[in-house]
């Protein structure tokens, strides 16, 4: 995992409760993607941190669901909110989590931007960060 951010120990969760986990070592600098499936599940673009899939360890998963989103990955949920929580590709080790679940909001940085190319035209990306109209 590249681009990583710390390697303390990271709480997150849900909005009710009901999915609650702990990151133990470093969490990748979060990633914006634009692409059609992120804004859709979203609302706008996923701002997604991620983890070594071994080092999340859940501490209430009641809520949690998990929707086959791609022949290639699936989406994670709390089925009582409606949070969205992970996405993870099936032939990785990594489980990308999405930046707004982690407890500490001042945690993480940001990276680049992915999939610009599939963006909505109602907003700009005009930071400085680096754009990649696909994945990078």
């Amino acid at each position: 995992m590249a681009d990583v951010t710390g390697s303390s120990t990271r709480e997150g969760g849900c909005l009710c409760g009901a999915v609650r986990f702990c990151v133990t070592g470093p969490l990748r600098k979060v990633v914006y993607c634009h692409c059609e499936q992120c804004r859709r599940t979203s609302g706008h673009f996923v701002a997604a941190t991620g983890a070594d899939r071994n080092a999340i360890e859940m501490t209430e998963d009641a809520g949690l669901r998990w929707f086959v989103s791609s022949e290639s990955a699936k989406r994670g949920f709390c089925a009582q909110c409606g949070s969205s929580l992970f996405w993870q590709r099936n032939d990785s080790d990594h489980t990308s989590i999405m930046a707004g679940a982690i407890d500490d909001k001042n945690a993480l940085t940001a990276d680049r931007h992915i999939y610009v190319a599939d963006k909505a035209s109602y907003y700009p990306v005009d930071d400085s960060l680096p754009c990649f109209e696909q994945s990078d």
